[in-house]
C-alpha cells in the first residue's frame, strides 16, 4: 500500500501534535489529592469525590492524600470499598453516568482492583485506551462517526476501532473485541495488524474529573473485501476518507483529539519512513 500523505510537511504535523499536547499534559484540579489503592499510588481524588467517600469504612481522608486499605488488604476487600465509594459518589451526582462496566484500577504499575467505569475519572485512575488505525488498501484511512447518544464527543468522528480495556482484558483481547463490536471485525481481518504500542500518556481535566489515560494503537490494511459495520449501536457512520479530507475534518475540529493524536502519530512515522 501507498499512502499518498497530504501536502503537509513533517514540520506542519509537528506542529499540530505540540499543540495537542498542550491540551493532554495537564495538572489534576486545583485541591485534588493523591489517592493511594493498597498502599500505592493510584490516581487524583477530586475534592468533591473526596468529600463523598469521607466515613466510608477503610477509607481514610488525609491532608496530604486519601487512602483506600493498605498494602495488606486483598484485592477482592479493595474492590468492595471501591465499589462503596463509586456508589457514594454517584449518589451525589458526582458521577457522569453509570456503565456497568468494571475496569481495573492500576497502581505503580500492579493490576489492584476494580470499579465502575464511571469512577474512574473523579478518582483519576489509569485507563487504557485501544485504537485500531485502519487503511484501505489505496491510502484512504477509515474513520467512525460516534453515535450522538454518547456521554463524550457525541457526533465527532474517531479512528474505526477506540474503546477502553476493562476488568481483567489484555490489551490483545480488548482490542480485538472492540474491533467485533465497533466495526464488526473478526480476526482474520485484521491479522496483518502491527503489535500494539503506546504512544502517549494522557493527563487531561474533565469536568467530572481527570482523565490518565494510555493511548495504545495498532495499525492495519483492511482488505477490499472487507467492510466496516458497527454492531453495538455506538456508531452512526463509518466512511473511508483521503488524508486530504482528513487534514480538513482536522482543521474543522470534527474529528476526537485521541483520534487525533493516533493519526498524527501515524502520518509523522509515515513521513520518517520516506526519509
Amino acid at each position: 500500500m501507498t499512502h499518498p500523505l497530504p501536502s503537509l510537511s513533517a514540520q506542519g504535523l509537528e506542529q499540530r501534535l505540540q499543540a495537542l499536547l498542550l491540551r493532554v499534559q495537564q495538572l489534576p484540579h486545583h485541591g485534588s489529592r493523591p489517592l493511594t489503592v493498597g498502599g500505592r499510588v493510584a490516581g487524583w481524588i477530586t475534592p468533591k469525590a473526596t468529600d463523598c467517600v469521607r466515613g466510608i469504612d477503610g477509607v481514610r481522608v488525609c491532608d496530604e492524600a486519601v487512602h483506600v486499605g493498605h498494602a495488606s488488604v486483598s484485592r477482592a476487600v479493595l474492590s468492595r470499598r471501591l465499589a462503596q465509594m463509586a456508589e457514594a459518589m454517584k449518589a451525589e451526582g458526582c458521577l457522569r453516568g453509570w456503565r456497568n462496566e468494571l475496569l481495573d484500577v492500576i497502581g505503580e504499575g500492579r493490576r489492584l482492583a476494580a470499579i465502575e467505569r464511571a469512577a474512574v475519572r473523579p478518582l483519576g485512575l489509569l485507563t487504557h485506551a485501544v485504537h485500531l488505525n485502519a487503511w484501505t488498501p489505496d491510502g484512504r484511512l477509515w474513520v467512525a462517526r460516534r453515535s450522538e447518544s454518547k456521554s463524550t464527543d457525541p457526533g465527532l468522528w474517531d479512528t474505526l476501532v477506540g474503546g477502553l480495556s476493562g476488568s481483567g482484558e489484555k490489551l490483545e483481547e480488548s482490542l480485538l473485541r472492540e474491533s467485533n463490536e465497533e466495526a464488526g471485525l473478526n480476526p482474520q481481518d485484521i491479522e496483518t495488524r502491527s503489535p500494539l504500542h503506546t504512544i502517549l500518556r494522557m493527563h487531561k481535566q474533565l469536568p467530572e474529573g481527570f482523565q490518565v489515560e494510555d493511548i495504545v494503537v495498532s495499525e492495519c490494511v483492511l482488505p477490499e473485501s472487507v467492510a466496516p459495520r458497527n454492531l453495538d449501536g455506538e456508531v452512526s457512520e463509518i466512511s473511508a476518507v483521503t488524508l486530504n479530507e482528513l487534514w480538513q475534518m482536522m482543521q474543522d475540529g470534527v474529528i476526537t483529539l485521541e483520534a487525533e493524536l493516533v493519526i498524527i502519530d501515524s502520518l509523522l512515522r509515515l513521513h520518517r519512513q520516506r526519509l
